[in-house]
């Protein structure tokens, strides 16, 4: 995509233990909105992500930061095979859960922990540093409006793909999660990865997955009063700095 030349590695292809759940609904078939994109190109390497991803950190013990963007399958297997893997992660920024809001796939739930709370269970229960920015930080900090849309549109051929491909999620925010404009659950995390300044507002709590079903299944329950009495073991970003964040996106679109 965009001619880049990351490696590409298989990983999980379902839930620890529940059935498999896409995000058709909102990102397409083919997850870029299904405007008729080729998908060709790059073929996969024969090593499979897991793996991958445990011998990355470990050539580089407290030098690399990990981003999760999606269900945390990969990365509650790479706990549970080699032990010493939390040790080696210097940041674990995950794109999950919600601080203070509903949920964006059930009234308590946001998709990325509901899709498999299994494994999101075991990833906040693990030693990683954690690091989470909810869908509620995306919602009250990363809604592009269609005027900022047009204007990204118009910055470059990048800025034009970037919001084309959006088409399915501005209707899902339309007619699910009642937004003016569309979201950039994502994008917003990865600010606040490579910069950690980037949050305005945030709470070091104690964060529980939910493994019932329901409409529970896959609730953060954050223990905003300590009421569990559990030591703190995440880092809960509330707010961004929007002003910052619309700059950092309109910069790489344009260049």
């Amino acid at each position: 995509m965009c001619e880049a030349k990351v490696p590409v590695h298989v990983g999980a292809t379902k839930p620890l233990v529940r059935s498999f759940s896409s995000a058709q609904n909102v990102h397409g078939a083919d997850g870029m909105g299904d405007i008729g994109l080729k998908l060709s190109g790059r073929i996969p390497t024969s090593h499979d992500a897991v793996r991958q991803i445990i011998d990355t950190f470990r050539s580089a013990p407290g030098e690399i930061d990990l981003v999760t963007l999606g269900p945390l399958t990969n990365i509650a297997l790479a706990l549970s095979i080699e032990p010493e893997f939390a040790k080696w992660v210097r940041r674990c920024v995950i794109m999950g859960g919600t601080g203070v809001l509903p949920g964006n796939v059930t009234v308590a739930s946001e998709f990325n922990i509901w899709a498999d709370p299994e494994s999101a269970r075991i990833v906040f229960d693990s030693a990683l540093p954690l690091e989470m920015v909810g869908w509620d930080v995306s919602v009250a900090d990363a809604v592009i409006s269609d005027e900022l849309a047009a204007e990204f549109t118009e910055l470059s051929n990048l800025g034009k793909f970037a919001m084309s491909i959006q088409r399915q999620v501005r209707e899902f925010c339309r007619t699910e999660t009642k937004l003016d404009g569309f979201d950039l659950p994502d994008p917003i995390t990865m600010s606040v990865a490579i910069d950690s300044s980037m949050s305005t507002s945030e709470i070091r709590k104690y964060v529980r997955v939910h493994l019932g079903d329901g409409d529970t299944r896959g609730q953060t329950i954050v223990d905003h009063l300590g009421t569990l009495g559990k030591n703190q073991n995440c880092r809960v970003v509330l707010r961004v700095n929007r002003t910052r964040f619309v700059a950092m996106i309109r910069d790489a679109l344009a260049n």
